[in-house]
């Protein structure tokens, strides 16, 4: 079974905690990689397929109409994964919970429950950090988990959340929690109204854990820790605990190689060239979606690189590649890719423009069609007029 005591993880991140990202973050040291919340309503309307062309396990739910491809929700690597992927599960309902995790067991290390966030995709019907105002419906959805598919596969159940109003608030929300048989509490040291700019609370992390360590409870901590060297120095400078896990998102996003043991060593995390050359090949080599590749590109480069905006102007992965070998080692541009951008744009106009004019020909030439065979079912003569 997964064990998460002072672990560093990657955290769950809607768009940018995809397979790319995941598999950049273990290649640089992240003990555990959590994927990003997936709605249990949409994990139960998948399919399992075992992708051999790419030797991944995707997860999709079919097309309704023949002529649209599946749409992909959840993919994975097995081969680098296994052992270390925890399926974090947007829900509000038990039932539906065991459900969606039933579904993917197999195929993860651990299930964890959303109960942190606060943007509206996750609070809608009650998820995410909504949640933690039905601390009841929370405990009961982590019950059945454990009993339902964490016991019965061996893999173990946990969920994510954010601080309470008051600390006396969180300590019984977190007593609680712990009661229901998880086997690690995170949190997010900050209250749902607060922004990641925002300094985290720590006050509370201490007693989080005397906590979970009475109820056999791993803790990890979430909010702006930087890089392994940062992670390192909270757990002897600021937390006096070793067995207290870190998990990062926002520095992650920005540079998923800061988990990187060398870079705690020596304070000197992977220049963001080379982050992002590294990012390219696991999304070429996986075929990321073009979208969430320009996502996370535009996370990576700083925004004040020129080709902030050059990576932003692509629309195909063979752009993209053109794009960055116009980048030298140092950020700065070998060439400017914008004429063969703009011949791009103009090529693709001109290709839209082409399409568009040969189905209004087929058009015309179905309706032409069409008008010949209303005439000449005019011109036949009635039975009776032969």
């Amino acid at each position: 079974m997964v064990t998460y005591a002072g672990k560093l993880v990657l955290a769950p991140m809607v768009r940018a905690g995809e397979l790319p990202t995941r598999l950049m973050a273990l290649a640089h040291g992240a003990d555990l990689v959590w994927s990003p919340e997936i709605i249990d309503k949409k994990l139960v309307q998948c399919v399992r397929r075992e992708n051999t062309a790419l030797q991944t396990v995707d997860y999709v739910v079919p097309s309704k109409a023949q002529a649209r491809p599946e749409t992909l929700v959840f993919r994975t690597y097995p081969k680098l994964e296994s052992s270390k992927l925890i399926f974090q599960l947007g829900s509000a309902s038990p039932a539906l919970a065991t459900q969606a995790a039933l579904k993917v067991i197999s195929d993860v290390n651990g299930i964890d429950i959303n109960a942190g966030c606060p943007k509206h995709f996750s609070i809608h019907s009650g998820m995410g950090s909504a949640l933690l105002r039905t601390p009841d419906t929370l405990c009961l959805i982590l019950k059945e988990l454990v009993k339902n598919v964490g016991k019965p596969h061996g893999k173990p159940i946990s969920v994510k959340i954010r601080l309470l109003d008051t600390e006396h608030d969180t300590l019984q929300l977190v007593t609680c929690l712990c009661a229901t048989g998880i086997s690690n509490l995170t949190v997010h040291c900050r209250k749902t109204e607060m922004r990641n700019r925002e300094q985290p609370i720590t006050d509370y992390i201490a007693a989080i854990y005397e906590i979970c360590q009475s109820n056999n409870v791993s803790l990890i901590v979430n909010g702006a820790i930087r890089d392994r060297a940062h992670f390192h120095e909270l757990q002897s400078d600021h937390w006096n605990n070793t067995k207290i896990g870190g998990m990062i998102a926002e520095c992650a996003e920005r540079n998923p190689a800061v988990f990187d043991h060398a870079a705690h060593e020596t304070k000197d995390v992977l220049p963001w060239v080379a982050a992002c050359r590294e990012f390219l090949q696991w999304a070429t080599k996986f075929d990321n979606h073009i979208g969430n590749t320009k996502y996370m590109l535009s996370r990576i480069v700083p925004g004040k690189s020129k080709f902030f905006q050059f990576f932003a102007r692509c629309k195909t992965p063979e752009e993209i590649d053109y794009v960055l070998k116009q980048l030298s080692d140092d950020g700065l541009a070998l060439a400017d890719p914008s004429e063969y951008l703009e011949n791009c744009r103009t090529q693709e106009k001109a290709s839209k423009n082409a399409n568009a004019n040969a189905n209004a020909k087929q058009k015309r030439k179905q309706a032409d069609h069409t008008n010949d065979t209303d005439v000449k079912k005019q011109k036949m003569p009635l039975p009776t007029d032969i």
